[in-house]
């Protein structure tokens, strides 16, 4: 089984790998050079950054309705998830916003929360590096530093974090400006889809055990 967010993503990897497929039909699979096809590699860099950017804002949301729907009790919610919806009630000038919360009241709070939030990240998420996603999840389901969970045999954190940030940075350039400093190679292009078929993975699955902390039902 996989969350709704993962398989949206599987889909949405056969683009890029479609990408891949046409430029070896085009220029072989024999070592070397290809010129012309520089155009393929910028958009698979491009394509794959969407992907992952999508991910994290679908499995964040679905993350979201999977506590609102599973919860027990308002209280049951992340510590850091409660800390911030009290501060925005603090911050409301309705005298009356806290009564919000009463009955059931505090699920339809946290759903506004979440289309709020999808509106916020609609203008500011383009770039989604690490620092970026860390701040998506702690502000969508109080889930602090995501990132630490994205380790595994040689990759630390602070190199899988700072590799996604090259990648990200590299389609920015490639975006804004329809160049890079240096030739995109088709290399590039796996290295990152690798990459970030990984993140997904430790991404899920550390999504899957900060909602579970809290209902005692997994995502999947």
């Amino acid at each position: 089984m996989a969350s709704d967010a993962r398989r949206a993503f599987d889909r949405n990897v056969k683009d890029v790998e479609r990408l891949l497929e046409i430029h070896e039909d085009v220029g072989g699979d024999a070592q070397g050079r290809r010129f012309g096809l520089e155009v393929l590699n910028k958009s698979g860099i491009v394509l794959i950054t969407a992907v992952w950017e999508a991910y994290c804002e679908d499995i964040a949301a679905e993350a979201l309705e999977h506590l609102v729907g599973h919860v027990p009790s308002a209280s049951a919610l992340p510590k850091e998830l409660k800390k911030r919806i009290a501060a925005e009630i603090a911050a409301d000038k309705n005298e009356l916003a806290m009564w919000d919360l009463s009955d059931a009241g505090w699920q339809a709070r946290v759903r506004v929360r979440l289309a709020s939030l999808t509106e916020e990240r609609n203008r500011r998420l383009n770039t989604p590096k690490s620092g970026q996603i860390d701040d998506l999840f702690k502000s969508a389901i109080g889930l602090v530093s995501l990132s630490r969970s994205w380790n595994w045999k040689g990759m630390s954190v602070s190199q899988a974090r700072s590799k996604l940030d090259k990648y990200v940075s590299l389609r920015g350039a490639i975006a804004h400006r329809g160049s890079a400093a240096s030739s995109v190679k088709k290399t590039h292009v796996t290295t990152y889809l690798n990459h970030v078929k990984r993140l997904v993975s430790k991404t899920g699955g550390r999504v899957n055990t900060h909602v579970k902390g809290s209902t005692g039902k997994s995502l999947w």
